[in-house]
């Protein structure tokens, strides 16, 4: 029988046995339902994070978990050594929803990020004739798509790559939201792709300019080039549509999701692209013992649906409006500047007297709202789209009483 311990020695186990690579809040959460949370002593909060937006339907949601329980108690794992009768019609379900040719499930975000690279580069062999082993991917700075070594070695972030090195070569940093720098790198015959968020979320939920997307897939198509989005954050109905480039009328050639297509139940990503791209790839070429298990399929469809049936992207372009107004309706010198798209949003904070963004998170534990900054100044805003206008208001109150404490 697994035995419930207090916030105090939970903390202290990690500190004890776990590798420090994370700086958590001094809370402990032991239950979730929806939009709230609770902590081992059974104080109640609202999430405001959403792991990073994995729990887009909120924490726990029943469908999800009961789809969960059924298929755990028939089969789990397979391996790709077998068919099972589950992946298929996962892949006939999603392809469809997004509509792409083919699917190619894996595990982490960072796992379907590194199998759009390699479809990516094989296109580029195979299909674009770009010599052997010249192949480059144009991508972004302060990116964030991963933690492998290949994703870092495209990171400006020196905390992501600093003595991580030897680097992987072939990528091309350029500027976010930089047109002119795009089209002048896509010139180059060696480029393959394009990787690019629609809204960098790690950076700070930094959304670009209006077309820039549009303008961006555009000159790709010019240059013969791959428009790859990683929607892992952005995607799943985070952003008001169900997918970030669907602001701006873009089918990316290839299409990066995770996090919330599974709800936050377990690790489920997923890479879509059409059948020149996808059938580059040869079996025996990549794969993944875990991906598309039928677990995670089943999983990850009931998500989608939930998604779907509960019009949760209609629900985060309503109240994503009405919570920026909130904070830009907050009167403090802290608050310098508030941005974002549906349910993912950012306040940027300006230190004031000595306290900065941590700070603020901080109070808001202790208020009952969690949130994390980034950077140091940003704090990054992004509830379970569930939340209802209630919830979400008591939230903003217990914000704005946060911020607030400091300047008044």
């Amino acid at each position: 029988m697994f035995q419930r311990i207090s916030s105090k020695e939970a903390i202290a186990l990690e500190d004890k046995y776990g590798a420090h690579n994370y700086h958590p809040l001094p809370v402990v959460l032991s239950k979730g339902r929806g939009a709230r949370v609770w902590d081992a002593e059974g104080k109640e909060y609202y999430d405001f994070l959403s792991a990073y937006s994995a729990v887009n339907q909120g924490h726990c949601h029943p469908k999800i978990v009961d789809t969960m329980k059924d298929q755990a108690e028939r089969l789990t794992l397979t391996s790709r050594a077998f068919y099972n009768d589950v992946l298929g019609v996962f892949e006939k379900y999603i392809t469809e929803f997004f509509g792409y040719d083919k699917v190619l499930a894996m595990n982490t975000g960072a796992e379907a990020d590194e199998t759009a690279l390699k479809l990516c580069r094989k296109w580029g062999y195979l299909k674009k004739g770009i010599a052997k082993d010249q192949a480059k991917i144009v991508v972004c700075e302060n990116n964030f798509h991963g933690r492998t070594i290949t994703i870092i070695s495209m990171s400006s972030d020196p905390d992501a790559y600093t003595d991580y090195g030897p680097y992987t070569p072939g990528f091309v940093k350029i500027p976010y939201n930089d047109l002119s720098a795009l089209e002048r790198e896509l010139k180059d015959p060696n480029v393959a792709g394009f990787l690019v968020e629609p809204i960098q979320g790690e950076a700070g939920v930094y959304v670009p300019e209006d077309g820039y997307l549009k303008k961006a897939y555009d000159l790709c198509k010019k240059h013969n080039v791959l428009f790859i989005a990683d929607e892992v954050q952005t995607g799943i109905a985070r952003t008001g549509k169900m997918l970030a480039c669907d602001h701006e009328g873009v089918r990316p050639d290839i299409l990066i999701l995770g996090k919330a297509l599974s709800g936050g139940a377990m690790p489920v990503s997923a890479v879509l692209a059409d059948d020149e791209i996808m059938l580059t790839i040869k079996p025996g070429q990549h794969g993944s013992t875990f991906g598309g298990n039928p677990l995670a399929a089943r999983v990850a469809l009931a998500a989608l649906e939930v998604v779907k049936e509960e019009k949760l992207d209609e629900r985060a372009t309503r109240l994503g409006e009405i919570f920026r107004q909130k904070m830009r309706d907050i009167d403090s010198p802290m608050v310098e500047l508030v941005r974002g798209k549906g349910l993912l949003n950012a306040v940027v904070i300006k230190p004031h007297k000595g306290k900065e963004a941590w700070d603020v998170c901080v109070k808001m534990a202790e208020l009952g709202v969690l949130a994390k900054p980034t950077h140091g100044h940003i704090i990054r805003f992004a509830p379970p789209l569930v939340i209802t206008d209630e919830e979400l208001n008591e939230a903003c109150d217990r914000i704005k009483q946060a911020i607030l404490s400091f300047t008044e």
